[in-house]
């Protein structure tokens, strides 16, 4: 499994792209599509036309990190292809990444802070 920074932000991109790209190309198409900085520590996880892969692009801090994972069966889990992109949480990423359907993965939720009884 792939350790992400603490308190990365991960933006699933929902259209399909050219696997012959690499870290700066899918950099390039972040920032010119998506409109984000691929240089700000952010997560970003491109899947291939068959959706039996994906690759992770990540800044960490001195050079671009490209991950590139193929499944031998079955195909991730993806939302419906639309211009634009997904956030996902930590939880979800690590179902997506595992070949889980990330879509029925919960977060843990946050305790509530006790009121002052007035």
């Amino acid at each position: 499994m792939i350790t992400l920074p603490a308190g990365a932000r991960i933006l699933l991109a929902t259209r399909p792209v050219d696997f012959r790209k690499g870290a700066h190309s899918l950099a390039a198409l972040a920032a010119e599509m998506l409109g984000e900085d691929p240089f700000s520590g952010m997560v970003l996880v491109f899947r291939a036309k068959r959706a039996d892969r994906i690759k992770l692009v990540v800044w960490d801090g001195s050079g671009l990190v490209l991950v590139w994972k193929q499944l031998e069966a079955g195909a991730f889990r993806w939302p419906p292809v639309v211009d634009g992109a997904v956030r996902l949480t930590p939880v979800e990423f690590a179902a997506l990444f595992a070949g889980i359907d990330w879509t029925r993965v919960q977060s843990a939720k946050r305790i509530p802070r006790p009121s002052v009884p007035a």
